[in-house]
């Protein structure tokens, strides 16, 4: 039996409705789910209501867009940490702080729209929150784009126009990594770095010293397993871990159709997660 600690569901930019996702673990005899959609609690605050087998846990959990720069970087980079709530539901505080983010998300969505049109592309904000509602993102900007003929496929409309080096990409004011870490651990939750190996790539001869640094702000666990990781960066980052006094985590960062090719639960079918690795957390 196995666990998977990084999904998403409709609630951010995942494909699968809550009560999809809650089923679909289901079916597969996943012990542990973990519902951890971008910058909001909105799909677990569903799921969690729901009835389901007692033989599956959900785990609370939220990604945190943060921004870091470094050495050497003009502007900062935006770097994913997990944050999960082991025993229940997000304190009201860190709530609080969520829906200040969250208004910064829909600033910077407004900006994406007028470059957008700046272009000459047809697309608005009313068309991408008809798709994304209060959490709207670039991917719901994507699907616009591809309904429009403005791009072929996700890809396209990432590299074109939405990625960092597109021709409308707009920066969006995002944390700090410090001040994500701090919030989260004292609203009791537990961070985590997500994909690490995306991390390392902007700091290929630091990162170990990186994550020190991070640990003293913090961070208590990365993200071991993923579905972009290899077996040799899940050996890798388990032993960095272990060497820091870190904590593991492991999921498949699951988006349904979103994100083809990656199954709830195993992945791009490599990845198995013992449920040790949850009760670790737990201590």
């Amino acid at each position: 039996m196995a666990i998977d600690l990084h999904t998403h569901t409709s609630a951010s930019d995942g494909s699968f409705t809550p009560v999809q996702l809650v089923r679909t673990a289901e079916s597969i005899g996943l012990e542990a789910l973990g519902i951890t959609d971008h910058d909001t609690f909105a799909g677990w605050d569903e799921a969690v209501r729901l009835p389901r087998a007692a033989s599956l846990e959900l785990v609370c959990g939220i990604e945190l867009s943060t921004k870091f720069r470094f050495d050497g970087a003009r502007k900062g980079t935006s770097v994913h940490v997990l944050a999960y709530f082991l025993h229940g539901a997000a304190p009201a505080a860190f709530r609080e702080w969520l829906a200040e983010a969250q208004r910064f998300r829909r600033d910077r969505n407004a900006r994406l729209a007028v470059r957008l049109q700046s272009l000459g592309l047809n697309v608005t904000l009313d068309d991408a929150e008809s798709l994304g509602g209060a959490l709207t993102g670039r991917p719901h900007f994507a699907k616009v784009l591809i309904q429009k003929g403005h791009a072929k496929t996700m890809q396209e409309a990432f590299t074109r126009y939405l990625g960092e080096k597109g021709k409308a990409y707009v920066e969006r004011e995002e944390p700090s990594i410090e001040g994500a870490l701090g919030r989260i651990t004292g609203a009791g939750g537990v961070p985590s770095l997500a994909h690490p190996v995306r991390v390392e790539e902007h700091a290929p001869d630091g990162f170990e010293r990186l994550l020190a640094d991070w640990k003293d702000a913090g961070l208590r666990a990365i993200e071991a397993w993923h579905s972009d990781h290899t077996d040799a960066h899940i050996a890798k980052y388990r032993a960095m871990a272990g060497r820091l006094g870190l904590g593991v985590t492991g999921g498949t960062d699951f988006h349904g159709d979103a994100k083809p090719g990656v199954s709830l639960g195993s992945g791009r079918g490599r990845l198995n997660i013992p449920r040790s690795v949850l009760d670790d957390l737990k201590g």
